[in-house]
This record gives C-alpha cells, structure tokens and sequence, in this order.
C-alpha cells in the first residue's frame, strides 16, 4: 500500500496540531515547554492515524529535550508500514526569544525507505534543480562548487548566494566566500529551512552548504527530493559514542558521502508547519476563535510542492 495522497491532510494535521501547541510559549523563554508540548502533540497526533509507524529520526538527544524516540512505535495500526522522521519544533530558541522561522516538521515514507540518521553532524550541500547533478560535490573543493553552479546558471560569481549556517565552524568557509566576492545569508539556527531556500527562486539563494544536524539533513532530504533538487550529506562522528551508536545502527563505512537517492527512497511526504513567520511560511495566527496555520507540503509521486493554509477553530 503506497502513500496515497488522502494521506496528506493527516499528516498536515499532526504538524499544525504542534505548531498550535507552541503558539502559547512565543517569547516566553522556554525553550523546553516549547519542545515538550510540539512533541506531547505530534505524538498524539500521529497515534490516532492508521499505520504501524517507526521514528527512524527523533529529536532530542542533543538537546536534551523532550523525545519522539528513535525507535518508538507509533500509530493505530493497519496495513501500512511507515518511517517517521520527525523534528516537533525546529527552532527551540526562536520559540522562546519569538524570532522568526520555528517550524514544526515530519516526513513519512514506507518502510525501508528513510535513512535511519543518527544524532550526530552532517556536512552537507544542496542547490536547485537546475544545477546539473554532477556539477556538485562534497569532495570538490569550495571554488570549483561556486563556480559550476554560476557556469549552469549562467550567473557571474558575485551574483551567487549561499546560505549556511552562522557559526563558528564555518569561519574558513565565509572567509573563502567574502574572498570570492560571493553572496551570504547567514541563518542563526534552522537547517532545514535553509536546504529548503535552493527549491525556488523567490528565495534567493543558489547553495546551501555547511555541517549541521543529521536529522535535519534527513528531513531536508526527504523535501527537497520533489523538486529535484541535489543533496549529498556526510555524517561526523568525532565522540566514540557517536561512532558506536553508528554502527549499531548499520552504518558501516563511516567517511560514506550519501546522495539524495541513497538518504529518502521512493516517495515520501513531508510537512512543516510555521509557528514563528520565516521565509517559507507564516508562524501560528489566532484570528477570533481560530488557529490559523500554514504549511510547506511535499508528496513526490503525486508532485505536490505547495502551501495548505488550515483552521484550526477553538472549542468552547
């Protein structure tokens, strides 16, 4: 039994449900109440739907937050068997200090077909659709990135931008791209978001690139796989418990680059809904006696790539 597109508004469900649930902890500087009731949510939310559900993707342990852990069975039951990968509030601290861009974000394939990613960094880079496959490499050097990517989209490299994450680890490579005369946006948190800004144009960025969590590097697979975009992840494994929680997951060669194909196979649907306003959608509104949400859905076989807007009326 495949993912069926009737599918789509339950799963747009379970992540609304969360970003509601977050609404009343904007700016309130707890970052863990936020985590906790995103996930005390979605985990109802997914136990009422019929399938046999896997978290093959939690949230969590780095955070040391409320966990949808990996492992976890959830769901009521039927003739689907289904990956999870699930991160219920992206963006903890933008929750708490009320900046923009908190997401809540699943995505859902059968089984077999998520890559089971373990709490650790990936190196990662993704640019658009119209970027030819082979013009990106992890193992390229920087330059030769930029310049294939301006060489297909015929732009000179003052005009490319890439988006990573604003950290320290990443000082070589803003210094290379300000060496390059290149464009940056700087996000302070939320990679997933960031991936997500090579699948259309309006967003203004060409690359993105930079290590950042695993999950997330799942999850931004698993969305930008129904544009066509390009996406190769590396894991990191720097603590011995890192490497032995890898290997127990099966994870034998632990340098192996991944493609796209190789982290989400076959189709999968995948669902973030905005609780703060970011680039991709709008944050959580209450409008009278309604929720009203919006969120980013991708379903790869049925070719959805589109914004749901849900109302959510509150009961008295």
């Amino acid at each position: 039994m495949a993912l069926n597109k009737e599918l789509i508004d339950k799963i747009v469900k379970v992540t609304s449900k969360a970003a509601i649930s977050c609404h009343k902890f904007i700016g309130k500087n707890d970052k863990i109440k936020a985590d906790k009731a995103a996930t005390d949510a979605m985990r109802k939310e997914i136990n009422k739907l019929n399938f046999n559900g896997e978290v093959v993707i939690g949230e969590g342990e780095l955070d040391k937050a409320p966990m949808l852990y990996i492992g976890e069975k959830l769901g009521a039951g039927g003739n689907l068997d289904i990956d999870i990968a699930v991160d219920p509030l992206e963006g903890t601290n933008f929750v708490a200090k009320n900046l923009p861009g908190a997401l809540s974000v699943i995505s859902i394939a059968e089984k077999g077909n998520l890559f089971n990613a373990p709490e650790t960094y990936m190196d990662k880079i993704a640019t658009s659709n119209e970027v030819p496959i082979d013009a990106i490499d992890l193992d390229f050097p920087l330059e030769k990135n930029i310049r294939n990517i301006a060489d297909s989209l015929n732009k000179d490299i003052k005009d490319i931008n890439a988006c990573l994450l604003d950290r320290p680890r990443h000082k070589e490579i803003i210094d290379k791209l300000n060496e390059m005369n290149v464009k940056m946006k700087l996000i302070p948190d939320g990679d997933v978001s960031g991936v997500l800004m090579v699948t259309d144009k309006k967003y203004k960025v060409d690359i993105f690139l930079g290590i950042g969590g695993g999950p997330e590097g799942v999850l931004a697979a698993s969305a930008i796989d129904a544009y066509g975009c390009k996406f190769q992840g590396r894991f990191l494994f720097e603590k011995e418990e890192d490497i032995s929680r890898a290997k127990k997951m099966g994870i034998k060669d632990l340098k192996k680059k991944y493609d796209l194909n190789e982290i989400v196979k076959g189709d999968s649907i995948f669902c973030a809904t905005g609780i703060t306003s970011g680039d991709l959608v709008k944050g959580v509104d209450l409008i009278d006696n309604s929720y009203i949400t919006e969120t980013l859905v991708t379903h790869k076989s049925s070719k959805t790539c589109k914004i749901f807007i849900t109302e959510d009326i509150i009961k008295t």
